[in-house]
C-alpha cells in the first residue's frame, strides 16, 4: 500500500509541474495526492465499496487542501486538483468510450454508469470538505464579531 502511495505521489508530482505548481505548493500538493491514494486503498480494503473508499479519500483531500491552503495562502484548488488526480476514473472513461465505439452497448452503459459514479463520488467528497469548512469558517467569524461587541 505505501509503495502504490509513493508512485501516486510521484503522479500527483508530475502533474503539479504540468500545472506550474512552484516550490513547497507543489511538494505539498504531492503529499496531498500520496495521502489521498493511501487512504482509498485503505479505505477499499476496509469497506470493499469503490464508491465508499472514492468518497472517504475525496473528503480527505478537500479538507487537506482546505487546511494547506490557509497555512500556506495559496488558493485551494492547487491542493484540491493534485490531491485527487490519483482518483479520477480515466481508464474507466477510456473504457466506456472504448465499448461506445466497438458497438457494444450493454458493456457501455456498465463502464460508462461506473465512471459516473466514480466521478459523482470524488466531487460530493470535495463539497462537503468545502462545504463543512465554510460552515466552520462562517461560525468563527460571527463567534468573533459577538465576542468584540
Amino acid at each position: 500500500m505505501i509503495i502504490k502511495s509513493i508512485y501516486a505521489l510521484f503522479a500527483t508530482l508530475g502533474f503539479g509541474v504540468i500545472f506550474n505548481i512552484k516550490g513547497k505548493n507543489l511538494i505539498f500538493a504531492s503529499i496531498g495526492g500520496f495521502i489521498t491514494w493511501f487512504l482509498y486503498l485503505f479505505s477499499l480494503e476496509i469497506s470493499s465499496s469503490n464508491l465508499i473508499a472514492l468518497f472517504t479519500a475525496s473528503v480527505a483531500a478537500g479538507l487537506y487542501s482546505e487546511v494547506f491552503a490557509r497555512i500556506l495562502k495559496a488558493p485551494v484548488t492547487i491542493f484540491s486538483i493534485c490531491s485527487i488526480i490519483p482518483l479520477v476514473p480515466g481508464g474507466a472513461m477510456y473504457y466506456t468510450m472504448l465499448e461506445s465505439i466497438q458497438g457494444n452497448i450493454n458493456k457501455f452503459l456498465s463502464t460508462g454508469l461506473d465512471a459516473l459514479s466514480s466521478a459523482g463520488a470524488i466531487a460530493a467528497g470535495i463539497l462537503l470538505a468545502s462545504s463543512i469548512t465554510k460552515l466552520i469558517l462562517v461560525f468563527n467569524s460571527k463567534k468573533r464579531i459577538s465576542s468584540s461587541r
